[in-house]
């Protein structure tokens, strides 16, 4: 049993229809958590007031009748505020091309669109919930993922035989503000633009050439050093405070480039440390409104949904 002291691990899992998220609240339920699937927000209040001394996750789908993403938000936020919990909101993310794939592969009507096809579908949800990813705690992007693989990366997060400080780096534009619910911020406007190099400009931070290209420059490597020294040297002191989880956010002018390269950085440096990281990006992960017609990646094998 948990003791009183201890601050009970609550888990608000969500994301788009096809993500996994069934799979991922099946997972909490073997791992030991008490899990509620459905149920309404409204609802909520009344189940905490009755208190417990399990971890319990939460499943929150956009079909519940009120559901909004402002009231999944608040009810966030004054969860993480109630020293009760160590709550954390998790996303299940996917990009539409996969997960109109799933649904065609699987014949499952979409339930935003039971009577037409699941692209209508995966647009109208998206538009409504794309955006609670900015807000999450944890990310999982399951797009290339199998079953197995979201199950080892849900018990990865979550596993009861761990209790670590989980950390989320994010890229982001300056241009759309800077993120809400993070913990430190950087501005890496001040390194080398590839935007400014017409080979590049096309590119992310992902890809080498763009990576090279802001690490080549002379002010990188003592700018990188610190960095990674400052965050490496507080996460300890975050972890016994008892703190779940810390956001990092790295801005620059379009959060395509610099701010990617070095979030991408970050986190291998993170994992290597031994800390548990989850990354997003938030401008390349931007959902636009004209959808591929399945012509994107697509998963082989079993799907994660």
């Amino acid at each position: 049993m948990i003791s009183a002291s201890e601050p009970i691990d609550l888990i608000l899992v969500t994301g788009p229809s096809g993500a996994g998220r069934t799979t991922a609240v099946h997972v909490l339920e073997d791992a030991g958590f008490e899990v509620i699937d459905n149920l309404p927000l409204s609802l909520t209040a009344r189940l905490l007031d009755g208190g417990t001394d399990r971890p319990l996750a939460l499943g929150i789908d956009i079909r519940n009748r009120d559901f909004s993403v402002d009231a999944l938000l608040s009810l966030a936020a004054r969860l993480r505020a109630d020293p009760t919990y160590a709550a954390r909101l998790l996303y299940l993310d996917c990009d539409a091309a996969t997960l109109i794939a799933r649904f065609s592969e699987t014949r499952r009507r979409h339930p935003l669109a039971p009577e037409e096809d699941a692209e209508v579908g995966v647009t109208r949800e998206l538009s409504i919930i794309d955006a609670v990813a900015d807000h999450a705690d944890i990310v999982i992007d399951t797009t290339g993922m199998t079953v197995h693989d979201l199950k080892d990366e849900v018990l990865r997060w979550f596993g009861r035989d761990q209790r670590r400080l989980a950390v989320s780096v994010q890229s982001f534009s300056y241009k759309r503000g800077v993120p809400r619910g993070l913990d430190m911020v950087f501005d890496v406007r001040f390194l080398a633009n590839p935007h400014w190099v017409p080979e590049l400009r096309g590119g992310t931070g992902r890809d080498a050439p763009v990576r090279k290209y802001v690490t080549s420059d002379p002010r990188f490597a003592d700018f990188y050093e610190r960095l990674s020294g400052l965050i490496t040297s507080l996460l300890p002191a975050y972890r016994d405070e008892g703190r779940a989880h810390l956001a990092i956010g790295l801005g620059c002018t379009g959060g395509r480039h610099r701010s990617v390269a070095v979030t991408e950085m970050l986190s291998e440096t993170l994992a290597e440390h031994g800390w548990q990281v989850s990354k997003r990006h938030r401008e390349l992960d931007r959902r636009t409104a004209a959808i591929p017609n399945g012509s994107g990646d697509t998963n082989h094998g079993e799907s994660a949904a």
